[in-house]
């Protein structure tokens, strides 16, 4: 399967242009929520096919809803990548066993963001 829809959850709108940027422009269709709620509103409209998670956001952090929607039997296929500035390898660590695919570290950059999806693919 080649992953073409992909929720961004991130509270920066900032991050979110960027990655939408960086997204679009790599010919992906981008929706974005700003916390967890709304992104599990948006999922259930709109089943994406990867998740760019933020770990620092209000109400449920991204490592809590990480493992949430990936013990959610209708989300548990959707890769999630978690992207972070919390750049401890204790941080990593805690990501990929909440259920994450990957954990790229704030400034996200392009190539290496692209390189992430290309292995998920």
């Amino acid at each position: 399967m080649t992953i073409r829809k992909v929720l961004i959850v991130d509270d920066s709108k900032t991050e979110t242009m960027f990655l939408t940027e960086i997204l679009k422009s790599n010919g992906f269709f981008v929706s974005s929520a700003q916390d967890g709620e709304q992104a599990l509103e948006l999922m259930a409209l709109e089943k994406p096919e990867l998740i760019l998670m933020d770990v620092v956001m209000p109400g449920r952090n991204g490592f809590q809803l990480t493992r949430a929607i990936s013990r959610m039997p209708e989300y548990a296929d959707i890769p999630i990548i978690l992207c972070s500035s919390k750049s401890l390898e204790t941080d990593k660590v805690w990501g990929l066993r909440q259920g994450a695919k990957a954990y790229i570290t704030k400034p996200v950059n392009a190539s290496e963001l692209l390189a992430k999806i290309k292995t998920l693919d």
